[in-house]
């Protein structure tokens, strides 16, 4: 990472909004261009020139300019419910998260991200797992989390529950990535697990806080969750599981996957097997085994 990314003032932050407000282009391109600027400010008023552009960069030549100082106090707002806002220009933006090419410009936080959450790893699978799933799910979440990983997941019904319920009953951190605004739940009856998801770690959201679920925000919901975690792993998951789509995701990210062998019934499982990145593991020991072994440093060479 070229710069050095301090906290990002208030004027700052409301300029990220202002640029997402007014511009066309993907969320993530701001999300670049930002920290390529080391300021969005710069970006709004044009006075940053992209390397890669012949032209200075123009990205609203007649757009009125924006009242900062009222996006200033809507963020103040969102604070007051107790959402924390944080920016690509942050340094609490999460580590994991920013090193991948299609990160978020932003995240809304209840609870509270941690240095800890550079060590974590994403359990997910089905909606509607059979019992033996979720013996495996709840088997390899008390392994990761006894080895100190914080578990993230995606607050759905089934693995992802699972995965979340498991490490708050061992004291661990868990992390999970929603779907939709903080001012909502899904689905509504996680709201008591969502809670205490806060309490002892963070419900995150790359969305506005009224945003309702809808058939684009859970894909990118995976993108954020395999940026946040250090790998993923799969336990159950059908051809069109959004659990399959993160498997994708995180191999495209760079990120290591582990396909519990159950999963080699499917077509997709055993084609992803055979990319690289990808581990296939046997029992929920072989998992943590495995994940110990691929996403520990190893120790430096003392001469």
């Amino acid at each position: 990472i070229e710069h050095v990314f301090a906290m990002a003032d208030r004027q700052e932050q409301a300029a990220v909004i202002a640029l997402l407000r007014q511009g066309d282009r993907p969320w993530h391109h701001y999300a670049q261009l930002a920290e390529a600027a080391g300021s969005a400010m710069a970006i709004l008023d044009g006075s940053y020139a992209d390397p890669y552009e012949q032209e200075p960069l123009t990205l609203f030549p007649n757009a009125e300019p924006p009242d900062l100082d009222a996006i200033a106090e809507e963020i103040a707002g969102w604070e007051r419910e107790a959402m924390t806002f944080i920016t690509v220009l942050d340094d609490s933006y999460p580590v994991n998260l920013r090193l991948i090419h299609n990160r978020p410009p932003f995240l809304f936080v209840r609870g509270a991200m941690a240095a800890a959450d550079e060590r974590s790893i994403a359990v997910v699978g089905t909606r509607h797992p059979s019992a033996q799933g979720l013996v495996v799910a709840r088997e390899v979440t008390e392994g990761l989390a006894e080895a100190g990983y914080t578990i993230v997941s995606g607050l759905a019904h089934g693995i992802d529950a699972c995965a979340h319920a498991t490490a708050l009953e061992h004291a661990r951190r868990t992390v999970a990535v929603v779907g939709t605004g903080l001012r909502r739940t899904y689905p509504t009856d996680h709201a008591e697990l969502a809670r205490k998801i806060e309490g002892a770690g963070a419900v995150v959201s790359q969305f506005w806080p009224d945003s309702p679920p809808s058939k684009p925000s859970f894909p990118m919901r995976n993108i954020t969750m395999s940026g946040i975690a250090l790998a993923t792993v799969v336990i159950e998951a059908s051809e069109r599981s959004g659990a399959r789509m993160q498997a994708r995701f995180a191999l495209e990210h760079g990120r290591r996957v582990f396909l519990h062998e159950t999963l080699l019934v499917h077509a997709w499982a055993r084609e992803y097997a055979g990319r690289p990145g990808t581990t296939v593991v046997h029992s929920a020991a072989d998992a943590v085994e495995q994940i110990e072994r691929l996403t520990t440093p190893e120790p430096a060479l003392t001469v």
